[in-house]
């Protein structure tokens, strides 16, 4: 049995990460927290506590798994409480800076188990592989690299993870260094701006789009375009819960969702 405690429990994904989970054989919410709403019901007949009780609620509960869907600066503190008590953690929470990665990584490493990424969805770490050999097999040709990516209107942080994370995973695969913040990744163009061989990275916000995330590779007379799209967050929040019970009792480390697919 894997007891998981879920923050940022009244969310949207916090809301279907506790639904997907009572799905699961196996697996048992003993938690729920949020900054708003103390005292309703979830599922189980268990009160959503208040975020700022959560090291008292880990105490009390003694979950295995702590899945954190909330802002950054929340995300980071929780990670680090729940770093301190033991419990092993699922993170996907966006928007994350590298400083706080820091500090997360800091807190985490070895002490607990953690699975850290901007997409839990299955088809999303195929999305990456594609690109990462797209990208690869096309070093040396005379080929730009875009990223689009769409999300619903009310999205606060761009780019997406998943496209920080699609550069990342293109400049790997061509054996290039540096961060998704290099002077070789440009985020949006405005006036005057020839194109080099920058990756361009653009972002739309838009209505309820869930996410969508295209790379289009475009050489002399012809492209090529790999393309996701996320018809619902139930891909994200399965995808989380099967972190959740991958990773409980692991050895301490920082994990990637493909750690957790490649080992099915």
């Amino acid at each position: 049995m894997t007891r998981i405690a879920v923050t940022g429990a009244l969310g949207r994904m916090g809301t279907l990460v506790i639904q997907e989970a009572a799905r699961i054989e196996g697996m048992e919410l003993v938690a729920g927290l949020d900054a708003v709403g103390a005292g309703k019901p979830l599922q189980g007949g268990l009160l959503v506590r208040d975020a700022s009780q959560l090291e008292q609620v880990l105490k009390e509960t003694q979950p295995d798994v702590l899945i954190d869907f909330t802002i950054a600066q929340a995300a980071v503190e929780n990670a680090c409480k729940a770093a301190s008590l033991g419990v092993d953690l699922v993170v996907g929470t966006t928007g994350i800076s590298p400083e706080q990665h820091s500090q997360m990584k800091q807190a985490i490493e070895g002490n607990v188990a953690a699975v850290i990424t901007p997409n839990f969805a299955v088809g999303v770490n195929l999305f990456w592989k594609l690109v990462a050999d797209a990208a690869a097999a096309l070093k040396g040709y005379d080929f730009d690299i875009e990223i689009i990516e769409a999300h619903h209107n009310q999205k606060k942080d761009a780019p997406s993870g998943t496209a920080l994370a699609t550069v990342e995973a293109i400049k790997k695969a061509r054996g290039e260094a540096g961060p998704s913040d290099a002077s070789d990744v440009v985020y949006g163009r405005k006036g005057i701006m020839p194109r080099g061989k920058e990756i361009g990275v653009h972002a739309v916000r838009a209505g309820d789009i869930v996410g969508d995330h295209t790379v289009l590779l475009a050489g002399p007379g012809e492209r090529l375009e790999i393309k996701h799209q996320a018809h619902s967050r139930t891909a994200f929040a399965s995808g989380a819960v099967r972190a959740a019970s991958w990773v409980a009792g692991r050895s301490p480390g920082i994990y990637s969702m493909a750690d957790v697919l490649q080992s099915r």
